[in-house]
Formats: structure tokens, C-alpha cells, sequence
């Protein structure tokens, strides 16, 4: 045989197992697929299932919710109340108190709370302590929050820092220790609303700071309490439409945090930069946010009510599909993709 037939010989022969190896491989593949698929469909209807059990005698179970003056934490107290639930709705106004009672039933309670305020705090947990007596609380869900001033980090002052933590961060670890106890007897829940700017920082000021706060300490209490049989859920919403996202209010806010810069920072941004900062805020917030509250009243309730809650919600198709991939990305790229969505401006030299 000739080098060019030995040659033609080996060269057949090898596509031919070559075909016949990758032929194998592509029908191994395929039955590995339809193994995945086979163990997914189960697991999704066992988590359905699992998820969907609820606890039974609820009106026996107190919840006391923060924050109930409008938003999340009023449509929650609304809903917990038609559900038989026994609800303690903490207001910050009284005009809040009367419009909620107004239209829900003789079971809900209400009560005036700053979470800011120690005292205020104290004096809500005593009344609980005499509401629920010795079947404990249920559940407590810190709701109340501010997100303004907000802003570039260098417009901001340590009091602009120090007054939201004391609203978003230590209103919650104030309000949680205040009836931990009473939680205690009842095996009961905490539910913490943070955000997904807890999980990524798109943009400066304290609001993403309190938020990576309460994530701590969500985190932190959630192992400390699992031998007492309580459950910590942390809720997660993206961007909706309430007081915390209302445009009109945020940029009433730029203006006035630009008022007050002095001079010498006004001319590192540049005069345009205001202008440009209010435009794409308010094309964002058009873009992003999400009307339907009961999104987040659900994840809400379905962590209060559930016999198996969850951890973590995600609230919001922003948050699940956008805010939090972007957490986990690497930090060069996820800057890359937050800078390129900042007001452009060329820094004074």
C-alpha cells in the first residue's frame, strides 16, 4: 500500500469512530438533560406545595406591623385584617390611625410609633405586652423607612447619615428587640423589609447603607433565633410606586441638597449636572417602578402566614431579573454598568 492509500485507510476509519464517539456523547448528553429535567419538575411542585401550606387558628395570632400610615405597611395591615388575623397597626400620624380604622374591622388596632424615638418604641411594646398576653406576638414586620436625602455621596452631610440609620437601621433592631421576647412565646416570626439596594449599591447616600444594614441583621438574628423556633424572612422589593419613589418628592430633594452645596463642589459638577441628574431621575423611576403593591404585601403575608416561609423575597420583576444579577457580577463590570447610567458630567481639574 501506498503512503496516500494507508493514509485514505486511517483517515476513514478515524471519522468514522470520531461520528460514532460524538453520536454517543450527544445521546448521553440528551439523557442527562431529561435526568435534570426529571429531578427539577419534582422539586418545583414539592417547593409549590411546601409554600403553600398556611398555619391555622390565625385569629389567635397578633401581628404588629410598622410603617401602616400608607404603602406596603397599610395595604398589609388591610390585608392581614380580612384574613382573620389580629392586626397592631403602628402609625407615625394620627390622621393615619383614624383612616385606617375607618375601613377595617374591630380586631385591628392601632397605635402611635416613631421608630426613631426609644421611648416611643418602649411605650408601643408595653401596650403589645398587654394586647397579646400570654400567647405572645406572632409576628412583627418592620416596615416604616425614609429614602430622602439621596444623592452623590459628596453632596451629603453625617447628620443627612446619621438621621436615616436611626429610621431604617436602628428603627428596626430598636422595634425587633422591644418584643423579641414576646416572640419568643409564640414561636412566632420577624419579617425585615429592606430592599435590593441592600444587596447592591446603585448609587450614593445613606439609603443603601441603612438597607446593607438591616440585611446584617436579618442575617445575624436569623441564626441566633433558629434554636428558639422563630423564623427571620427578609423582604427585598424593587422599585414601586409609593411615597419612598414619589418623583416630585426626589427632586424637590436634588434641589434643595444643590442649594445648600457650597460653592467650590457646585463648580465640580458643573452647572448642567442638576438639570441632567433630575431628567434621568425621572425617566428611571417612569421606566422602573412597579404599581402593584400586593406584589410585596404578598411576599409580605406569605412570610407571616406560611408554615414554611422563606429566607429572601424578591419583589418586583426589576429586582429578580435586573438589581439582583447585578449584585453578583464582578465589581469592575457592575461599576462599569452603574457609571454608565449616571448623569454624564466631566469632573472640574
Amino acid at each position: 500500500m501506498t503512503p496516500v492509500t494507508i493514509w485514505q485507510t486511517f483517515d476513514s476509519a478515524f471519522s468514522v469512530r470520531f461520528s460514532t464517539m460524538n453520536t454517543m456523547c450527544q445521546q448521553i448528553n440528551q439523557k442527562h438533560y431529561l435526568y435534570a429535567l426529571g429531578l427539577v419538575v419534582p422539586w418545583c411542585i414539592y417547593r409549590w406545595y411546601k409554600g403553600s401550606r398556611r398555619v391555622t387558628k390565625k385569629e389567635d395570632k397578633y401581628v404588629y406591623i410598622t410603617g401602616c400610615d400608607s404603602g406596603f405597611g397599610n395595604l398589609l395591615a388591610r390585608h392581614l385584617d380580612k384574613q382573620g388575623f389580629n392586626v397592631i397597626a403602628a402609625c407615625y400620624t394620627e390622621k393615619g390611625e383614624e383612616e385606617l380604622k375607618n375601613i377595617t374591622s374591630d380586631r385591628l388596632a392601632t397605635l402611635h410609633l416613631d421608630v426613631a424615638d426609644s421611648k416611643s418604641v418602649a411605650k408601643a411594646a408595653t401596650l403589645i405586652k398587654t394586647l397579646v398576653g400570654p400567647k405572645g406576638l406572632w409576628a412583627v414586620v418592620n416596615n416604616a423607612g425614609i429614602a430622602l436625602p439621596s444623592g452623590p455621596t459628596d453632596w451629603m452631610t453625617i447628620y443627612d447619615y446619621k438621621n436615616m440609620l436611626a429610621v431604617n437601621l436602628c428603627g428596626v433592631i430598636d422595634v425587633t428587640l422591644s418584643v423579641l421576647p414576646l416572640i419568643k412565646k409564640a414561636k412566632g416570626r420577624v419579617v425585615n423589609v429592606a430592599s435590593v439596594f441592600g444587596r447592591v449599591s446603585a448609587f450614593g447616600g445613606p439609603y443603601c447603607v441603612s438597607k446593607f444594614g438591616v440585611e446584617s441583621f436579618n442575617d445575624s438574628l436569623r441564626l441566633n433565633m433558629a434554636p428558639f423556633g422563630i423564623k427571620v424572612a427578609c423582604i427585598e422589593p424593587g422599585f414601586f410606586k409609593t411615597n419612598v419613589t414619589d418623583t416630585v418628592a426626589m427632586k424637590n430633594n436634588l434641589r434643595q441638597l444643590w442649594e445648600r452645596l457650597p460653592q467650590d463642589v457646585k463648580e465640580d459638577y458643573g452647572p448642567d449636572y442638576l438639570q441632567a441628574s433630575i431628567d434621568m431621575l425621572e425617566q428611571r423611576f417612569n421606566m422602573l417602578t412597579d404599581g402593584n403593591l400586593m406584589k410585596v404585601v404578598y411576599c409580605m403575608e406569605h412570610a407571616i402566614s406560611a408554615v414554611y416561609p422563606q429566607t429572601r423575597y424578591s419583589a418586583g420583576w426589576d429586582a429578580k431579573f435586573f438589581w439582583l444579577p447585578a449584585a453578583y457580577l464582578p465589581t469592575s463590570i457592575a461599576d462599569r454598568l452603574f457609571r454608565g447610567n449616571a448623569p454624564p458630567f466631566k469632573p472640574k481639574v
